[in-house]
């Protein structure tokens, strides 16, 4: 599957060199965290994921900076913001450098309860390609590329409803819009019910959700929402090279908050982001790997021998979506029968 090309255009030297290598990382943290899987211990399986994606930076050639992870310095002892990870190089070498997002597990309690959709994400481009954004919530809305300029965060809820099924051609009722199941989406969902809309309630994931509304047949035709500031950088970046589309503004409702997101270089609280202000590199890569079945990504599947993991490879300058489906050999496989003791 390849997203549509608006000119033909080269891969990066990011694309080009370390691709293999952030899907091994992403594969790596999928494998690890499916072993938790319900086992009801939500932070033993984003340790897992966060320990082995750790451990799978050190073997990638690149001098690579961590701007969106699991938290500042002071809060996380892997992956925290401003980590530099890669592997070491030899004298005289120069790695490229990249701007890492990692969520190590989006979606750790649908991982401890064995529940759909529970990935592995990370995204990179070249330095200053990825908004440094702050842990805070963002108001989104996603829609598919067809969708491009005509979300208006500011406008009614019927509003954006009409203009995405008119992009589509199609009517409101036959739209489908995922929502997170939360007390605070109350009135958006009355508002979209009332509208006509369909609705799917997901309980975590909006990460996912997004990606899947900027898929041709993934069954879902937009997000609405609240969710993560740092999850909307990393949809920004699928979306990106997606062509999909995305206006989204940050809840900024303290003091605190307002003094935070100043010092991090954000000077207008209210700015209406777009997926290229979020992600404006021009060197973008985007991998998610399965942990639990779900509707676009199968989960990790283990068999006496190894497992089989499967995972979405997308690129922003070569405009390349890629289903990686990968079999992992723990060891050599045993012979068939069974052995009765």
């Amino acid at each position: 599957m390849s997203a549509p090309k608006q000119q033909t255009k080269s891969a990066s030297r990011i694309e080009r060199d370390l691709l293999g290598d952030f899907i091994h990382v992403a594969e790596e943290a999928s494998i690890a965290s499916a072993r938790t899987m319900g086992q009801g211990n939500a932070e033993a399986s984003d340790q897992a994921a966060v320990q082995a994606m750790r451990h799978a930076f050190e073997a990638v050639e690149m001098a690579g900076t961590i701007v969106i992870g699991e938290g500042e310095r002071d809060e996380a002892p892997m992956l925290y913001i401003g980590e530099q990870v890669g592997a070491t190089p030899p004298p005289g070498v120069e790695f490229p450098r990249v701007s890492i997002a990692v969520d190590p597990l989006e979606g750790t309690n649908l991982c401890a309860t064995g529940t759909a959709n529970s990935i592995v994400v990370l995204a990179a481009s070249e330095p200053g390609g990825l908004l440094h954004a702050p842990d805070c919530y963002m108001q989104k809305i996603i829609a598919g590329p067809a969708c491009r300029d005509a979300l208006d965060i500011d406008a009614p809820v019927k509003y954006n409803l009409k203009a995405i099924a008119h992009c589509l051609d199609r009517q409101v009722k036959d739209l489908v819009v995922m929502v997170l199941d939360r007390p605070r989406h109350q009135e958006l969902i009355s508002q979209i019910r009332t509208a006509g809309a369909r609705i799917r309630l997901i309980p975590d994931g909006d990460l996912s959700a997004g990606i899947a509304a900027a898929v041709r047949g993934a069954g879902v035709d937009a997000v609405f929402g609240t969710g993560g500031a740092p999850e909307g950088v990393l949809t920004a970046a699928a979306l990106r090279c997606l062509s999909g589309e995305m206006v989204a503004r940050l809840v900024v409702n303290t003091p605190e908050l307002e003094a935070r997101i100043e010092r991090m270089g954000i000077r207008d609280g209210k700015r209406i982001y777009t997926a290229r202000d979020l992600a404006p590199g021009e060197q973008i890569v985007f991998v998610a790997s399965g942990v639990t079945e779900g509707a676009l990504l199968h989960g990790v599947r283990f068999f006496g021998d190894g497992c089989r993991t499967h995972t979405l490879a997308m690129t922003y300058s070569s405009r390349e979506v890629r289903f990686v489906d990968t079999v992992h050999m723990f060891k050599e496989p045993g012979r068939l029968g069974v052995r009765l003791y």
